[in-house]
């Protein structure tokens, strides 16, 4: 059997990169049976059914998986990269802290990307900088029209998976463009009327960078929903609250608790706006 990666997946068929040749594969009918569904970014095995003319396969077996992402359904991701811009569409913090809280639960290295540089002003962005930087998230600003922030991504990009997140029209294929010219990826416009993007990427798809290094982009995000977080889990995705070990209490939420150590950096090493949007978030977590 050959070991590859899917890519790509249209209507139960499957493209699995194998390094050398990309195999169009059925999935066995055991894994409907069990409930399992390949994803794009599976290491997969499958047994070649023509290696010449067709290249069609079997896929045999699934590798476990790394993480597991819902929105794309992506599996064995490295590291998020959060796309957003500061205008056109103005930026939503909200959901930005959202996408990052996600990323965060699976593990995931963040980086933030604040796209279309060349349309705010310096103020502007060094302001949103201060607020993820002093988080400790890596910050770049970019443009595809200037090419600034593009060779930092570049060099992020190796040797990992990365997916692209955001809403729609802050440019994500845009940027994927950029990256991967041979990606060819629809852009979107943004609708003059209701401020958000159109015809906007509606699959995920691994893009081979180089050997050891995919890209994918995904559908836009309008809302991100965290009823499968448990209240007590969210402080753990939060990256500047630490590993709360200096707490009076482990199991502190870091609300009303006496000795709360999180609560005593409030305003010094985490911004409130931080703090704040960790205790709304609390209110749609789980129980």
């Amino acid at each position: 059997m050959l070991k590859g990666r899917i890519i790509k997946g249209v209507g139960g068929l499957y493209f699995v990169d194998t390094g050398n040749d990309i195999f169009k594969c059925n999935a066995r009918g055991i894994f409907r049976k069990d409930k399992i569904k390949p994803a794009i970014g599976d290491f997969v095995s499958i047994s070649v059914l023509d290696e010449v003319s067709e290249k069609t396969g079997i896929i045999e077996e699934i590798s476990e998986r790394r993480n597991m992402l819902v929105r794309p359904w992506v599996s064995n991701i490295d590291q998020a990269f959060v796309v957003f811009s500061i205008v056109s569409p103005v930026i939503n913090l909200d959901l930005l802290d959202r996408i990052i809280v996600l990323a965060e639960e699976q593990g995931l290295e963040v980086v933030i990307c604040l796209n279309k540089v060349d349309l705010c002003s310096e103020k502007e962005l060094l302001e949103i900088k201060r607020i993820y930087t002093s988080a400790g998230y890596n910050v770049i600003g970019i443009s595809t029209v200037t090419n600034a922030g593009i060779n930092e991504l570049k060099e992020a990009l190796v040797g990992n998976t990365s997916v692209f997140a955001g809403p729609s029209g802050v440019g994500k294929s845009s940027i994927v463009n950029c990256l991967v010219p041979s990606a060819l990826m629809e852009v979107g416009e943004i609708s003059e009327k209701i401020r958000r993007g159109k015809h906007t990427t509606r699959h995920a798809e691994l893009l081979r960078v180089d050997n050891n290094s995919y890209v994918v982009d995904s559908p836009g995000f309008s809302n991100v929903s965290f009823e499968h977080i448990k209240r007590y889990e969210l402080k753990h995705y939060f990256k500047e609250f630490g590993n709360n070990d200096s707490c009076k209490f482990l199991d502190c939420l870091h609300l009303n608790e006496p000795e709360c150590f999180v609560k005593k950096q409030v305003g010094t090493e985490i911004l409130p706006i931080r703090y704040e949007r960790y205790v709304r978030f609390l209110n749609d977590c789980g129980s």
